[in-house]
């Protein structure tokens, strides 16, 4: 299935299109809820399986790399099922995933955690690879941020959510635990952890039952039709589309790469991260288990702006543009600024990196047709392993130097997008 063949009812004509919009962002829910997750899990594995600070951060690598791995045969498998199968086939192998956690709990085994947060990411990248250029594609090109803005607000309301949840029941009375830990003989230590591991089993069984639920509940909720092949071998390429892959497109494809890569790897280190420095600045593991949702609830409401003022005050491109200075400047703020006042401004980080996803996509895909705005799909999900790569270079980092003068890693990030930012502020 191109996503040239994805055939869209006009607004007007279709009194289920809000309908639509709301499915859609049932799908971007789940991914916020699974995806910000892994902001608890990070000091959770931490305590539960002894690890280094850095090889905590290996819970975002075997999340993320996992786009990278999969987008291009996601996009062949859509090919295969078309758009509401195929995300049946997604909520079903994160399912997979998330019972994954269960022998991993069981036997406190670090390395079959990651297989199963690697295996949720694989469906998550199915669902991701048809959901994301339709929303885009679902209107007016000059529109499509706020519309993604739209999914952006349940996707960071999942986000914000998750945390606290999933605080509340794998690390109850975090601080007390630490010092508990720090009081036992070893052979009762290790009896606590393995307690302390079997927490997260209920959590992931009850996810496994809410996506099989959903994957059986899909069949029923009247998605919009796909027309064109979406069974069957896909088609070979024609002599018009391998020239159509010229140099220009080339570069374009290049750019958006890096773009999604620096957008995403900064966003998940902001999430991802911060409770670990919340923990380095003194804060206790009771509140700094909670500071995910703190840079959520502010990236939630860059979004909410983008929604309210795209395109009626300001142009997407600009909106873009703004947001990468402003990523910029609090990067150095993180810096320079001392203590606690340091993670306060890492919070507000989810506030400039609030409309770069959203603006990304439209400008990337400008001008794509036919296999080529597939691949270009398909090309900017790989993109996504900058959420997978990004905390780790910070966590080596961090142990080289100290954590907070390891955020200087953002600063070519945010430099870069600003480059890319202006780039399309000139061409639109």
């Amino acid at each position: 299935m191109s996503l040239s063949a994805i055939t869209i009812t006009k607004p007007a004509a279709d009194t289920r299109y809000g309908k639509k919009i709301l499915l859609i962002g049932l799908f971007f829910f789940i991914f916020g809820f699974v995806s910000w997750i892994n902001g608890t899990l990070i000091p959770y594995l931490r305590i539960a399986c002894e690890l280094e600070e850095w090889e905590a951060y290996l819970v975002t690598f075997a999340f993320y790399i996992s786009y990278t791995v999969m987008a291009i045969p996601s996009s062949r498998l859509l090919a295969y099922t078309g758009m509401v199968k195929g995300m049946r086939v997604g909520l079903a192998v994160m399912a997979a995933g998330c019972l994954l956690f269960i022998p991993a709990a069981t036997m406190r085994y670090y390395p079959l955690f990651l297989l199963g947060l690697f295996v949720v990411g694989i469906g998550l990248t199915v669902l991701q690879t048809a959901v994301n250029p339709y929303i885009t594609l679902l209107g007016p090109p000059e529109s499509a941020a706020r519309r993604i803005s739209i999914m952006g607000i349940c996707n960071k309301v999942a986000g914000i959510i998750a945390p606290l949840v999933m605080g509340s029941i794998i690390l109850k009375n975090s601080d007390g635990l630490i010092k508990e830990l720090a009081a036992l003989p070893t052979a009762e230590r290790t009896a606590r952890l393995d307690a302390l591991s079997h927490t997260v089993i209920v959590p992931y069984i009850l996810l496994t039952v809410i996506l099989l639920s959903i994957a059986w509940a899909i069949r029923f909720a009247h998605l919009p039709e796909i027309d064109g092949h979406q069974t069957g071998e896909p088609a070979a390429k024609t002599t018009t589309e391998k020239s159509s892959m010229t140099p220009a497109v080339q570069t374009q494809f290049l750019l958006g790469f890096t773009a999604i890569f620096c957008a995403v790897g900064s966003e998940v280190l902001a999430g991802d991260s911060i409770g670990n420095y919340g923990l380095y600045h003194g804060y206790g593991l009771d509140t700094a288990k909670h500071m995910t949702s703190w840079t959520l609830a502010s990236m939630m409401v860059g979004y909410i702006a983008g929604v309210w003022a795209i395109p009626r005050y300001i142009s997407q491109q600009k909106a873009f543009y703004y947001s990468s200075w402003l990523g910029l400047i609090i990067t150095l703020l993180v810096v320079l600024l001392p203590g606690k006042v340091s993670v306060g401004a890492l919070a507000l980080m989810g506030l400039a990196n609030a409309m770069l996803w959203p603006a990304i996509w439209p400008q990337a895909l400008k001008g794509l047709q036919g296999k080529l705005l597939n691949l270009g799909g398909a090309v900017l999900i790989m993109g996504i392993a900058g959420g997978a790569l990004l905390p780790l270079f910070y966590g080596w980092l961090a142990k080289g130097i100290n954590n907070q003068y390891a955020y200087t890693i953002l600063l070519p990030v945010y430099l870069f997008l600003l480059y890319y930012a202006g780039k399309g502020k000139k061409q639109s």
